[in-house]
């Protein structure tokens, strides 16, 4: 049976590619920002593992993370973060409010691809 991976990201473009990238290996679900994931997830729905964007409008990375985090029913699951940003504060923000992983933009969604798969294998769900 497939693992399901949560998508999130504002821009279409790399939700596409996401999908289209992991659809072969992982059931894909594609959310647009932070609250209509929190708001997927909080009807039930079931990810083995996350990968987010950290700019997003109305809710961003660092809120879903801490709400993700702060919710005894979401508060395992693997979460690889995406950024645009290159700074080591925000990676290391990131990594401190729960993140399991933090990568930059642009990237190669084979070593996402790792990540998650590295990220899975650590926590058991």
């Amino acid at each position: 049976m497939k693992k399901n991976l949560l998508i999130v990201d504002d821009e279409p473009s790399i939700g596409l590619i996401l999908e289209h990238f992991f659809s072969k290996e992982y059931e894909v679900v594609v959310k647009l920002n932070g609250l209509e994931a929190m708001k997927w997830l909080q009807e039930g729905n079931h990810t083995d593992g996350i990968v987010a964007d950290f700019d997003m409008p109305y809710m961003n990375g660092l809120d879903f993370i801490k709400q993700l985090r702060a919710s005894t029913l979401f508060k395992d699951i693997p979460l690889v973060m995406l950024s645009g940003k290159d700074e080591t504060s925000n990676k290391i923000t990131c990594l401190k409010s729960g993140a399991d992983d933090y990568m930059i933009k642009p990237f190669n969604p084979e070593e996402l691809d790792i990540r998650i798969k590295n990220v899975l294998r650590r926590i058991k769900i």
